[in-house]
């Protein structure tokens, strides 16, 4: 089987977009999502990052789910089915790309995965009938108190989503916008 490819981000530091190999017989395929072996990463102090946690997060067409993120959490995103638009936000204030964003087209064809760096927002837009994201997390979640909500529409990071009038939870619709 292929290896893994791995693509650095030219503008988020720290942000990779993941693609692993895929198998196909007449049987249909396997994909092998994640090795320790493999998705072997470390933060900007040189710590290796662990997964603790494994989530799933089912939406339906125009759902938009973020824009969230916290200081310490690092996370392994894919769309494990259907379809969605993915955006990743640098919501870092020392960070050279601080406010800049990059989008992902995530499928259940394309297997492509994002590695999420702590600091950065993201978010996902539903444009299938119905999606199913996975999420891998290096810290264990709590409450969504302890994480930032940027506004999904906010101006000053003025994001490109497929459909202007998502479907949003009442965190998401009454998030505050930036400075």
């Amino acid at each position: 089987m292929n290896e893994l490819k791995i693509e650095e981000s030219a503008t988020i530091g720290g942000l990779h977009l993941l693609t692993p190999a895929v198998f196909y017989d007449f049987r249909g395929e396997f994909v092998s999502t994640f090795n320790v072996n493999d998705y072997n990463f470390h933060d900007a102090d040189s710590n290796p990052i662990t997964f603790v946690e494994d989530d799933l997060a089912v939406s339906r067409y125009s759902v938009l789910r973020g824009m969230h993120g916290d200081q310490h959490t690092w996370k392994l995103i894919q769309c494990v089915a259907g379809e969605v638009h993915f955006v990743v936000a640098d919501m870092r204030p020392t960070s050279p790309s601080y406010l800049a964003w990059e989008a992902y087209a995530l499928t259940e064809s394309n297997r492509r995965q994002v590695l999420v760096p702590a600091g950065c927002a993201s978010g996902m837009q539903c444009l299938s009938p119905r999606c199913t994201i996975s999420y891998k997390q290096s810290a264990i979640y709590r409450d969504a108190g302890q994480q930032f909500t940027v506004r999904w529409n906010d101006p000053k990071l003025n994001i490109y989503w497929p459909i202007s009038n998502p479907i949003l939870s009442p965190r998401d619709s009454s998030a505050k916008l930036l400075d």
